[in-house]
């Protein structure tokens, strides 16, 4: 199971990695749609920032170093980033051919998804389960 964990983390932070490149170049202006008009920062400072961000979790996440941190950090990114996609929702946005109401809404389901992925992939998900468990 470690091992099968271990691979989710490198392609998590392969995907991270993929992303945040596409932030800097081919899809930027794709994802300074997606940034909420309530955002006090130009859309274009947002993308590049938040693409050097997907970029260094990318490669935190590959290089399996402080996993558990990284993967909290990551989680919480997913959080961060989550109003830009209910923006794309609720303005009907398109954008990387979310160009229904239906795909944009099935799109928010899986925010959630990374966010877990984020977790059980770097064995943070017992940090937080303890968190709940203090708060509880």
């Amino acid at each position: 199971m470690e091992l099968i964990r271990k691979a989710s983390q490198v392609l998590l932070g392969a995907a991270l990695m993929y992303a945040g490149i596409t932030h800097l170049t081919t899809s930027r202006i794709e994802f300074q749609a997606q940034v909420p008009s309530w955002v006090p920062l130009s859309a274009d400072f947002v993308v590049l920032a938040s693409g050097v961000v997907e970029i260094l979790l990318g490669l935190s996440l590959a290089s399996l170093r402080n996993r558990k941190e990284v993967g909290i950090a990551t989680a919480l990114f997913f959080i961060a980033i989550f109003p830009g996609n209910i923006s794309q929702y609720l303005n009907g946005i398109d954008a990387f051919g979310l160009d229904t109401d239906r795909a944009r809404a099935i799109r928010l389901l899986f925010q959630p998804l990374l966010v877990i992925w984020a977790l059980w992939s770097t064995g943070a998900w017992g940090i937080v389960r303890k968190l709940i468990r203090r708060r509880g």
